[in-house]
C-alpha cells in the first residue's frame, strides 16, 4: 500500500538512487518538482513502513531508502516466489511486457542473483 502512490514510488526510486548518502526533503522535493508539505506527508507514510529512514543533520532530515529491507524483500521474492530461479521471473516480467524502461525508451533488465541458502 505504501507504494501504491505514484509519488510514494518516484520518492522511494529516487532514495534507492541516491544509496546510502540519501537526501534531505527539500532536495527531493525540488528533485520531484513536489511541494515541500505534499513530500513531507509522503515520506512520512514511507517512513512509518520501513521502507525510508530518517536522521536528524542540524535543522534538516535527511532520508535514506531502507536498502537492507529491499534486498531482503528481493531475496525472498526469487527464494519463494520464483522457485530460487531468478531467470524464471524475469522471464515472466518481460513476457507480460512490465520490464523497466531504461535509456532511450530501451526496455532495461535486472538479473538478480540468487542468495545461499541460510537458516532465517
Amino acid at each position: 500500500e505504501s507504494l501504491a502512490s505514484g509519488i510514494r514510488l518516484d520518492l522511494y526510486r529516487l532514495l534507492v538512487r541516491k544509496g546510502p548518502d540519501g537526501m534531505v526533503a527539500g532536495d527531493i522535493a525540488n528533485a520531484l518538482e513536489l511541494p515541500p508539505t505534499n513530500t513531507s506527508f509522503h515520506l512520512k507514510a514511507l517512513t512509518q513502513a520501513g521502507l525510508v529512514t530518517v536522521e536528524q543533520e542540524g535543522r534538516f532530515q535527511r532520508y535514506r531508502a531502507n536498502l537492507t529491507l529491499m534486498a531482503d524483500l528481493i531475496g525472498y521474492l526469487t527464494d519463494e516466489c520464483c522457485s530460487g530461479n531468478p531467470g524464471q521471473c524475469l522471464d515472466q516480467r518481460v513476457a507480460s511486457g512490465r520490464a523497466g524502461n531504461g535509456p532511450r525508451g530501451q526496455r532495461a533488465v535486472t538479473r538478480v542473483k540468487p542468495r545461499t541458502s541460510q537458516a532465517r
